[in-house]
């Protein structure tokens, strides 16, 4: 079984509680003489003679074999299908991709406190939508449900401080490119442009539906992160010679660049993802984790 981390699902498991919360009214007060779920006391029991299943342990907390089926099965309701073994792969990993996150703000000072999760699931009770409802239909119970909110909330607070740090303007170019599968039309191209041909024309002829067009893009932005330098070496105007990756060969043209442009938030959307995605590869390499599920 995969232990590498992943993104894909993070965001989901955290996600589904805010998603929950709109759907209540997000975090207004429940309506005058609602009635709100008052969960039992509960009473400490003495440990197990058994130990608990465990799925895995993660810098020392446990997640259990019980949290991990509900997830599962919660997975398999979203996706409609029979899962995969990379399927249990991406839910146990996101697990402990939230359990990192959850440990990391509790090391930056935050945690949600039990009044506040008391707080927080009362609110959540509503006439039009019972709470002890939604759980049977997403498969928590009372207490896991409580152990997931806390987990999450705790988790997307980590999040938000780690995809915040992206700036809301970055240096961008504007470029536009021919790329070629081999090297013959690309020196050919190359050399109708020594010659004075117009960079646009060719590229218009080459590519007629994007015209080569690149769009804005800051640095780290593109698939092929070896063009970055070269790129961004150039000023608007200058032209690349050819630059080889592997995916064919690539002829580049500047056409605009600025030091302070404000970023498309759909890109910054995605820097906030790699970002996440960095953090989550770091945290794992410098994490104790055990994944003691069946392979």
């Amino acid at each position: 079984m995969s232990i590498m981390p992943t993104t894909k699902k993070v965001l989901l498991l955290i996600l589904i509680i805010v998603t929950f919360l709109s759907g209540c009214g997000g975090t207004t007060e429940a309506p005058q003489g609602t009635a709100t779920l008052v969960l039992p006391t509960r009473t400490p029991f003495p440990p197990p003679s058994t130990p608990i299943p465990t799925a895995a342990v993660v810098n020392g907390d446990i997640i259990t074999v019980a949290a991990y089926q509900e997830e599962l099965a919660r997975y398999k309701a979203a996706v409609n299908r029979d899962l995969t073994e990379e399927d249990q792969s991406l839910v146990i990993n996101d697990l402990i991709n939230l359990t990192l996150l959850a440990q990391a703000a509790a090391s930056e000072g935050f945690q949600i406190s039990e009044t506040d999760l008391d707080e927080r699931i009362a609110r959540l009770e509503t006439e039009d939508q019972p709470l002890i409802g939604w759980l049977a239909v997403y498969g928590f119970t009372e207490e896991s449900f409580r152990n997931h909110l806390k987990r999450s909330l705790e988790a997307a607070w980590m999040r938000d401080q780690i995809i915040t740090d992206v700036p809301l303007e970055m240096e961008q170019i504007h470029a536009q490119q021919m790329l070629y599968y081999n090297l013959t039309a690309a020196e050919q191209t190359l050399e109708n442009l020594n010659s004075g041909k117009d960079f646009s024309q060719l590229a218009k002829t080459h590519d007629p539906q994007t015209q080569g067009d690149l769009g804005w893009f800051p640095p780290g932005f593109l698939t092929i992160p070896e063009l970055d330098q070269i790129l961004f070496s150039l000023e608007a105007g200058e032209t690349s010679d050819i630059i080889e990756t592997k995916i064919g060969y690539h002829i580049i043209k500047v056409l605009e660049k600025e030091g302070n442009r404000p970023l498309d938030p759909a890109i910054r959307q995605i820097l906030q993802e790699q970002a996440l995605d960095d953090w989550l590869e770091r945290r794992w390499k410098l994490s104790t984790i055990q994944i003691t599920l069946p392979s």
